[in-house]
């Protein structure tokens, strides 16, 4: 049986190491790491990830600002939010949390959130320094996913590393920080020419195509760690019960969908993974690590700040 790999566990490991660096931001620099989130709308998917966010910085002892235009804000408007969040003294970190409505240009408020406030990692600045492996906050979820491999002792150098989507969240990131973790990298996307058969070849494959059970046992070799990246909220019932046929609890599994209206599923077939020597599981995988990557950067921002570091 293949080893789960319990992300949880590695969340509260990391949330447990930032305790001591966030009380020694209050004992010598008289305030708490503050990272403000951007919420435009009512997505409920969005609200969901913010309200797990707040949580983590109450949990730690983080100022925590939130910040909620309407729906029908435009893109000057939150350029002029983001800009007295920049100004903020109180503010370490700043996360726009995406999508954005259509009206609003994503890339120029990225951009204009300043980079020593880059919580999530997606400036420019905070990009090109990590193609020449310079310190700068990392995109939270390869980062989190770095940290998975690491705390479970899975050798990264000499190895073969997949990563199925090419995404500038996810995709890209993830291939460099695998490259400077001394893997040999191949990035596959939807033009990929068969794609099981390159996957096949990763002795570490990351599933992040955002396509749900996609990734099916003739991609995995045998013997491969799978990290699935992917979250997709199934609303068709059907769906899931083709996805689970084989499950001896599908009619549990059914009777949870009646209820919540909604089932999660990852990019890699969940009863496809045998072959695997160790895989992260959806949900409860990297999900978590996502997040503590957030607080861990916002921690390091403020450390750089208030001149601890």
């Amino acid at each position: 049986m293949p080893t789960i790999l319990n992300g949880n566990k590695v969340r509260d490991e990391i949330l447990a190491e930032l305790k001591p660096r966030v009380e020694r931001c209050l004992t010598q620099a008289g305030r708490p790491p503050g990272l403000a989130v951007v919420l435009v709308g009512s997505d409920p998917a969005s609200q969901i990830y913010v309200r797990n966010k707040v949580k983590a910085c109450e949990a730690l002892g983080f100022h925590s600002v939130q910040v909620m235009p309407p729906e029908s804000v435009s893109t000057e408007e939150l350029l002029g939010v983001i800009g007295k969040l920049n100004y903020d003294p109180a503010v370490d970190g700043i996360l726009v949390q995406m999508p954005l409505p259509k009206q609003v240009d994503s890339r120029r408020i990225l951009d204009a959130i300043s980079p020593d406030k880059d919580a999530d990692g997606f400036h420019p600045i905070s990009v090109g320094r990590l193609v020449a492996n310079l310190p700068a906050p990392r995109a939270c979820t390869p980062a989190g996913v770095m940290e998975m491999l690491r705390r479970h002792s899975i050798e990264v150098s000499g190895r073969h590393a997949v990563v199925v989507g090419r995404s500038d969240i996810v995709g890209k990131p993830m291939a460099l920080l695998l490259l400077h973790a001394h893997a040999t990298v191949t990035i596959c996307h939807s033009k990929t020419p068969d794609l099981a058969e390159t996957c096949r070849r990763a002795d570490i494959l990351v599933a992040a195509i955002g396509r749900p059970a996609f990734v099916r046992r003739d991609f995995i070799k045998p013997g491969a760690t799978v990290i699935d990246v992917g979250i997709n909220r199934l609303s068709d019932r059907a769906a899931v019960e083709s996805i689970w046929s084989a499950a001896p609890d599908l009619a549990a599994r059914l009777a949870d969908f009646d209820r919540k209206h909604s089932a999660l599923v990852g990019d890699v077939h969940p009863l496809e993974v045998e072959a695997a020597s160790a895989f992260t599981p959806v949900p409860g995988g990297v999900g978590p690590l996502t997040i503590a990557m957030l607080m861990s950067n916002t921690v390091s921002l403020a450390e750089r700040r208030l001149r601890l570091l």
